[in-house]
């Protein structure tokens, strides 16, 4: 029996939920529940891939820079994306390594620093709307915005924050180096944070930028790279709703993939939150994927047998 390989998408505030400190023993601890879940899949022999959300992390070394700039010289967008990939990759893979010691199973765990390559003219780049970093009232973040160069705009009344671009991955690097350890049972934890954002200069050179990637649609381009059949997006709701937080508020268990489109070009799905994952979850689909499962943390067993989540899938 050929063993199946699944991607995992895990999002980052299950390391560091809102309204905590975010110290490093706090995300150790909620890495160490989280893996509790992912020893659900090697319970059952899966290969594994596994890509991870920086918000918070890459929140607080912008708030450091901030913090510091005038003793240390701040550090660009895409160089904290790597340090937070190295830093939250050496979290879970010491936890997944004592995971396995416990389980006494015998495999292998590596992070890998993973850049990817954007397209340079993607529209977001001139058109900035992804919210990182701080809140500021509206002179301190005009202010800031002068001094280093920023785009900043303001996200609620009276809070600014700074806006980066967020392009679609186009090529996810290293990917036969990831394809051939997981293949061998090797767990891979692989671009964290969406990816490092590159692009190639004109003379074919890569060229870091002050942008983020989604890492849920990384983690459905790097899946369709490893050919896995499964692509698992961990988040904090058990399941997917329609008309999510109003008083018609319905669970759905399972989707086609052309429902999901049609309900996604319906704006049936927040555009902030569930939407990408949605539309991470029809791209994987498009082409070798055979499943979807959108789920929480404590519900992954369940989903496994079946039992929680909802499952978007090919029409048969």
């Amino acid at each position: 029996m050929s063993t199946r390989t699944a991607m995992i998408a895990m999002g980052g505030n299950s390391l560091s939920p809102k309204g905590e400190a975010g110290t490093i023993s706090q995300q150790f601890a909620h890495t160490r529940e989280t893996l509790d879940g992912i020893g659900h899949f090697i319970d059952r022999g899966y290969n594994l891939c596994i890509n991870h959300g920086n918000g918070p992390q890459v929140g607080n070394e912008l708030l450091r820079m901030d913090l510091t700039h005038d003793k240390v010289p701040p550090l660009p967008l895409g160089v904290c994306v790597a340090g937070t990939q190295g830093s939250i990759g050496y979290m879970i893979q010491q936890s997944l390594q004592n995971k396995l010691r416990d389980m006494n199973v015998d495999r292998e765990v590596v992070t890998l620093v993973t850049q990817v390559i954007v397209d340079e003219n993607d529209p977001s780049i001139k058109a900035p709307s992804k919210y990182i970093g701080a809140r500021y009232d509206e002179e301190e973040g005009k202010s800031l915005a002068k001094k280093f160069g920023w785009s900043i705009k303001e996200q609620e009344p009276g809070q600014w924050r700074r806006v980066v671009p967020s392009p679609m991955p186009e090529y996810i690097m290293h990917g036969k180096s990831i394809k051939t350890l997981v293949d061998r049972g090797t767990i891979v934890i692989a671009s964290g944070g969406g990816g490092i954002p590159v692009y190639n200069d004109p003379m074919g050179h890569l060229e870091g930028l002050d942008a983020v990637i989604d890492k849920d649609y990384a983690a459905a381009k790097l899946g369709r790279i490893l050919r896995a059949e499964e692509l698992w997006i961990i988040t904090d709701v058990e399941n997917v709703y329609r008309n999510y937080g109003r008083d018609n508020q319905e669970s759905i268990r399972s989707l086609t993939r052309s429902e999901a489109k049609e309900l996604y070009t319906k704006d049936e799905f927040q555009q902030g939150s569930i939407g990408p994952k949605i539309k991470a979850a029809m791209h994987f689909l498009k082409y070798h994927g055979e499943k979807v499962m959108i789920t929480s943390i404590p519900c992954i067993k369940d989903a496994l047998d079946g039992n929680a989540g909802t499952e978007i899938r090919n029409e048969i």
